[in-house]
């Protein structure tokens, strides 16, 4: 009788906790989503019916598409986006290459200085980016590179922190595995491409699209190095909509316009978010 009257009380408790972290958490997730569902609503809203709005209504009973007509058609957004395409798809591209051979070599292979060199490409990420932004802009310039997709392309190639992220997770397949495959004349390359490249794939997924995310809203330096619109991105295309596109004070449009380039990350996210926190917990897992 007194172990039903305990354990009456632990579900309680425990029924309780849940009801009080799902109530929070739901407070929580109406916060951080309510800026996304105002730029939808603002985007449905026609310009006058917006600016009638004295007190901003939660809601609409006229929402109207034009925004997303004009969004198109007052500036090349298309153009944008296939530039923008471009720029990702090449520039992670090279990424995964670049970062895939790097963290093999610190993780498997023995040469003199590895561990000098490694620690070197730590010490880069403790160089502040504006520093490396100027070295960059100088050296592209110097180039003859500016308004071109190899000077926007060539800066972002590699990250020391994605090199570090992949090789702690190719240093976690035990050692054993990598002698066995050497005493069976497998080479280093198809090792890789075998057998550590398979087991680390949440973590080559979770930072493919990180990448893709980070060049998708880069605005700073593509700002920099193009001043011509043919090889403006969406991001700092976005500045271009609104200094000769709808002006400063068409809202609506700008929403739209905000809308139709945030939904591609949103759908990239919400499909791959699992194997993304898959690499992730990896990522921070030693052992």
């Amino acid at each position: 009788m007194e172990y039903d009257v305990i354990e009456q009380r632990t579900r309680r408790r425990e029924t309780l906790r849940k009801t009080l972290t799902y109530f929070f958490l739901s407070i929580w997730a109406l916060i951080v989503l309510f800026p996304f569902y105002w730029m939808i609503l603002s985007s449905l809203k026609s310009y006058s019916a917006y600016n009638s709005e004295y007190i901003p209504k939660f809601f609409t009973l006229a929402p109207t598409l034009q925004n997303y007509r004009d969004a198109f058609t007052a500036v090349p957004l298309s153009r944008y986006f296939l530039n923008t395409l471009i720029f990702t798809l090449v520039t992670t591209a090279l990424m995964l290459v670049v970062i895939l051979f790097a963290a093999f070599a610190f993780a498997r292979l023995d040469f003199p200085g590895k561990n000098v060199v490694f620690a070197l490409f730590l010490a880069l990420m403790m160089i502040p980016n504006e520093l490396v932004i100027i070295t960059n802009f100088v050296t592209i310039t110097n180039w003859g590179l500016r308004n071109t997709f190899t000077g926007l392309i060539l800066p972002s190639v590699t990250s020391v922190f994605y090199i570090y992220l992949l090789k702690e997770n190719f240093e976690q397949i035990p050692d054993e595995l990598y002698k066995a495959a050497k005493v069976d004349g497998t080479s280093d390359l198809k090792y890789l491409f075998k057998v550590m490249l398979p087991i680390c794939q949440p973590t080559m997924v979770t930072i493919t699209i990180l990448k893709i995310i980070e060049c998708w809203n880069a605005y700073v330096w593509p700002r920099l190095i193009t001043d011509d619109e043919a090889y403006f991105l969406v991001s700092n295309g976005i500045q271009e909509i609104r200094e000769n596109g709808f002006g400063r004070e068409n809202i609506p449009a700008m929403m739209a316009a905000v809308v139709v380039i945030s939904v591609p990350l949103i759908v990239l996210f919400l499909i791959f978010r699992k194997k993304v926190m898959a690499g992730v917990s990896r990522g921070g897992t030693k052992g």
